[in-house]
């Protein structure tokens, strides 16, 4: 076959097969998009002399424990500050004998703890109990032993101070106790009839639940101090003469004296280390016995000076009070008081006396910083050396009316200070509907 033949042939049958794809219209399908084609990524080329940025580090996740919460301040433990304080200056004597003693406690809490002091003599106690104070002797409550070192008594020398062991008995702010002990020997005593109330019998009647009998007796003696255990707060000790310690006439009271009625307005305690006829002199002497030796106390009211203004020229009351607030402002936070006015004087030049209570008076304000100034609400307006009508009882003694005065002064003055009453203390004002 030639060529032609051949080309024949071959058209033939591409024209069969193009006839086998065509539809009824005599048109073939249309071939199907082939898939789309991608380009390949392809780097763009970095210059060599461009520096690379260096490969970055792996995350480490390091796991956190959960901060927890912060813890709610944990209250201060408890500690025993005064609730009742006298200085016992004075020495009395006795046979064997039960002095059974009403007295104000200014401070709340669970336990107390009982100090004694000696006389000028040698003192033994034998037994002592203490419980809620009841009518004319008698008791509120069971009477509680008291123990010292685990004993039920002691021994001691001339002057000495003894601590008993904490006892369990809850008390509130202005509680009255009945502290009874069997005694013999000399008694650390006050000048003055401070605890109308009490008690003395000969005998051994210290367990007694009634009311004890005997004789009354208003002075405090024996018993110094009665520190009350509770959540810690504010204390105060009060220095200074008779005016402090509650001289008003024959028939005292330390509860009327300015100290303890502040106490009463304030919610706090301020216990009383007044002593009848006390100047710097003394104050100093006996510092250490009568206020150094207290516990827990945070403030101290310094009223001193009268008895000194016609025996010392002004320099020298000035470098004593100055030697006496060195020695108290380690111990406490030093308040001063001002001298009240005095319409006349027992001792020495009346003149002298009123220019030197002036001047004591002037420098006090302007060198103190914590000043409560009694001489302003007691005197007479038109004259400095006269108390207000009602406010003495002989010219130099506030009555009773004088020493709320002054502790209505102290108190506005240490409320305004910052003073809070006590932990758990509702006073009456601020509890009345």
């Amino acid at each position: 076959m030639g060529w032609r033949e051949r080309t024949r042939v071959l058209v033939g049958a591409w024209a069969v097969l193009f006839v086998a794809g065509c539809d009824s219209t005599g048109r073939g399908e249309e071939p199907a998009e082939p898939p789309a084609f991608e380009e390949p990524a392809t780097e763009t080329p970095v210059p060599e002399d461009v520096p690379r940025p260096p490969p970055e580090d792996p995350v480490v996740v390091t796991p956190v424990e959960p901060v927890p919460p912060p813890e709610e301040p944990r209250p201060p433990p408890p500690m025993f500050q005064p609730g009742f304080h006298q200085a016992l200056r004075w020495s009395y004597s006795t046979g064997s004998v039960t002095f059974r003693l009403r007295v104000p406690v200014g401070r709340a809490g669970e336990r107390v703890r009982l100090a004694f002091r000696a006389g000028d003599g040698s003192l033994v106690l034998r037994k002592a109990t203490v419980a809620l104070a009841g009518p004319n002797g008698s008791l509120a409550s069971a009477p509680v032993a008291v123990t010292f070192s685990g004993t039920p008594g002691f021994s001691v020398a001339a002057r000495t101070r003894v601590v008993s062991d904490p006892v369990p008995l809850p008390v509130q702010f202005r509680d009255e106790l009945a502290v009874s002990f069997e005694v013999q020997g000399a008694l650390g005593v006050s000048a003055i009839h401070a605890l109308p109330g009490s008690y003395v019998r000969s005998g051994a009647y210290a367990s007694v639940t009634g009311p004890l009998g005997g004789t009354p007796w208003d002075r405090a003696v024996g018993l110094a101090t009665v520190d009350v255990e509770g959540t810690p707060a504010r204390a105060f000790v009060a220095l200074g003469d008779s005016i402090t310690e509650g001289y008003i006439d024959e028939l005292d009271d330390t509860r009327l004296a300015w100290p303890s009625v502040a106490e009463a307005q304030l919610g706090v305690p301020i216990v009383n280390a007044g002593v009848s006829g006390q100047g710097f002199y003394d104050a100093l002497q006996n510092l250490d016995a009568e206020v150094l030796s207290l516990q827990g106390i945070t403030d101290c009211v310094v009223l001193l000076g009268t008895n000194d203004l016609s025996a010392l020229d002004m320099g020298s009351l000035k470098s004593r009070m100055n030697t006496l607030a060195s020695r108290l402002q380690p111990f406490c936070r030093l308040w001063v008081g001002t001298l009240l006015p005095k319409e006349k004087s027992n001792h020495g030049s009346y003149e002298v006396v009123k220019q030197q209570r002036l001047e004591m008076n002037a420098w006090i304000r302007a060198t103190f910083p914590d000043v409560i100034d009694f001489e302003t609400v007691t005197r007479q307006p038109a004259n400095v050396h006269l108390f207000l009508d009602g406010l003495e009882v002989d010219g130099i003694h506030p009555s009773a009316e004088g020493h709320r005065v002054m502790a209505t002064e102290a108190a506005r003055v240490l409320r305004e200070a910052g003073v809070q009453p006590g932990p758990g203390v509702l006073l009456p004002a601020e509890g009345a509907p």
